[in-house]
């Protein structure tokens, strides 16, 4: 506990710019996973000041600065700390269908803190939060990166944006509630509107639903946007800085999505060849969550999930993770993203066994949850590898993750920015 109060105060003190004392930390392991070439580096040192990487080498030709803390992981092979481009942090899959509603509104914000926990501890330095209620996400990466609750890093959407009665929209009630999403549009001058009132309350990447899903009173791969609608909020997020991220099952809102010009395309379960050749054409990457299925299907009645929607889990589960493999062979950029809070967050890595399963190298699968995603999030600079000017974000793991990827799914050690969260 003394331990982890020091890192925890030190990691106050580096996020939230309070002056401190430069801080040097030295790490050294059996080897480290290049994750752009595939290559390893033996017996590796990785030096950080102040929470970012300022040189990367081997112990033969490098001396530990004199003021250094020394982290020592021997016989671990380190990698950059993994990005999931698809999470809801303030969901949980214990309270699915009605039963969540048994709760107050703000209980799903408390619910946050200890799943941020869990998936930094499972490996996972940053992530993307796409789509929270009452700005959860917001709040979330503020208080994380204020020091007052350990996190990953934080990407956040704030609400979901979508159609009157998509899937984005609030669907489970008759009319004499009149629950409706504050994340609603009808047009592109509303959807313009929107993507500015994300931007002012905090949001950092903009998704939209383009077409129905799972878990909703619609058809799973209807199209619910327009491509003039997409286009008007990609144009809007991108004139801000931010990316956008497109729920979409079926064959045409994934071409709409596409032609509308998102960055990312979400799920892409029905995805056909035209979806993929456009794909290709306009550099949309994939986020493929094609492990969850399982843990529905395990779990999802008994944690209150409807019938209807287990139904459509169970339809297009085979027909995603088969689509999955298209895409890969034909070259189609992946970027790892998982949807927890689908599954129970902190198993995060369980889908790196079913990528591989599914046509993925091992390295094409880690790369995804790397580098792809760092370019994606629009962070290369930032995260995604073990490499000079980089946050000191790392994770260290038993074994060969090129040769066995499941090992990722139990990680040994956990640093981010030069501070040690897991292991020693």
């Amino acid at each position: 506990m003394r331990r982890a109060t020091a890192a925890f105060t030190l990691a106050l003190a580096v996020s939230s710019g309070g002056v401190a004392e430069a801080k040097t930390v030295v790490v050294t392991a059996a080897r480290l996973l290049d994750v752009a070439t595939g290559k390893y580096v033996e017996q590796p040192m990785v030096v950080i000041t102040d929470g970012r990487i300022t040189a990367v080498g081997t112990q033969a030709t490098m001396t530990v600065p004199a003021d250094a803390e020394k982290v020592d992981l021997p016989g671990l092979t380190l990698l950059p700390g993994l990005i999931d481009m698809h999470v809801h942090l303030d969901s949980s899959p214990k309270y699915g269908g009605y039963t969540g509603l048994a709760f107050t509104d703000s209980f799903w914000a408390v619910v946050a803190v200890p799943n941020a926990a869990a998936t930094l501890n499972a490996g996972f330095t940053s992530v993307r939060n796409v789509g929270a209620d009452r700005y959860n996400d917001v709040a979330l990466m503020q208080a994380i990166d204020q020091g007052i609750i350990p996190g990953p890093r934080i990407t956040p959407a704030g609400y979901a944006l979508g159609a009157t009665g998509g899937h984005c929209d609030t669907t489970y009630f008759p009319p004499s509630v009149n629950m409706t999403s504050p994340g609603v549009f009808n047009g592109p001058d509303e959807a313009r509107r929107m993507v500015r009132t994300m931007k002012k309350y905090g949001a950092k990447v903009i998704k939209i639903c383009a077409t129905g899903g799972v878990f909703s009173n619609d058809a799973v791969g209807v199209q619910q946007l327009s491509v003039e609608e997409i286009r008007a909020i990609v144009e809007e997020a991108h004139m801000d800085g931010m990316k956008v991220a497109a729920h979409a099952h079926g064959p045409e809102g994934i071409r709409a999505a596409i032609l509308g010009g998102v960055d990312t395309i979400e799920h892409a379960s029905l995805v056909d060849d035209e979806g993929v050749k456009l794909a290709l054409k306009y550099g949309a990457a994939f986020g493929m969550d094609i492990y969850n299925t399982d843990y529905t299907q395990a779990e999802g009645r008994a944690n209150g999930v409807r019938e209807s929607e287990i139904k459509k889990d169970h339809d297009i589960g085979e027909a995603q993770r088969q689509n999955f493999c298209k895409a890969v062979k034909a070259g189609v950029k992946q970027v790892y993203s998982t949807d927890a809070g689908i599954y129970p967050h902190g198993w995060n890595a369980k889908q790196f066994a079913v990528m591989v399963r599914y046509c993925a190298t091992p390295l094409q699968a880690i790369q995804a949850a790397t580098i792809n995603a760092a370019a994606a999030l629009d962070q290369p600079g930032d995260v995604g590898q073990v490499a000079v000017g980089r946050w000191g974000d790392l994770i260290a793991v038993q074994g060969d993750p090129l040769a066995d990827v499941s090992v990722l799914e139990h990680v040994a050690f956990v640093m981010k920015g030069g501070v040690v969260v897991r292991g020693r």
